[in-house]
């Protein structure tokens, strides 16, 4: 079991970049981000396997950059070239070892309360 924590959000000029963190996994599973606008469904962003494979969704792929650090036990997703379409509350998410990444947010077990990301116009 693990517990995320999410830190580093906060506002943004379109165009700016931001680095959002993630504390709590263990380095042996798939971690994920993930994002969720107001009146929207949750939207995958990026994820990494335990062997370092990484995926990104469509709408960042280019802009944002997924990382691990301190023995992957910490997340991060490098945001550039922000826009205002953006702008969510990101969530940290794992699933339980020995599964794969995947980019519906029912397969992952464990999420962190979330950080929000503003970028204005």
């Amino acid at each position: 079991q693990v517990q995320l924590l999410e830190s580093g959000g906060g506002s943004v000029q379109a165009g700016g970049s931001l680095r959002i963190s993630c504390v709590g996994s263990d380095g042996v599973r798939c971690m994920a981000w993930f994002r969720q606008a107001p009146g929207k469904e949750r939207e995958f962003v990026s994820s990494i396997d335990s062997s370092g494979h990484i995926t990104y969704g469509d709408t960042v792929k280019g802009r944002f950059t997924i990382s691990q650090a301190n023995a992957k036990t910490t997340l991060y997703l490098q945001m550039n070239t922000l826009k205002p379409e953006d702008t969510a509350m990101y969530y940290c998410a794992a699933r339980e070892p020995g599964y794969g990444c995947a980019s519906m947010s029912l397969w992952y077990d464990y999420w962190g309360p979330g950080t929000q990301v503003t970028v204005s116009s």
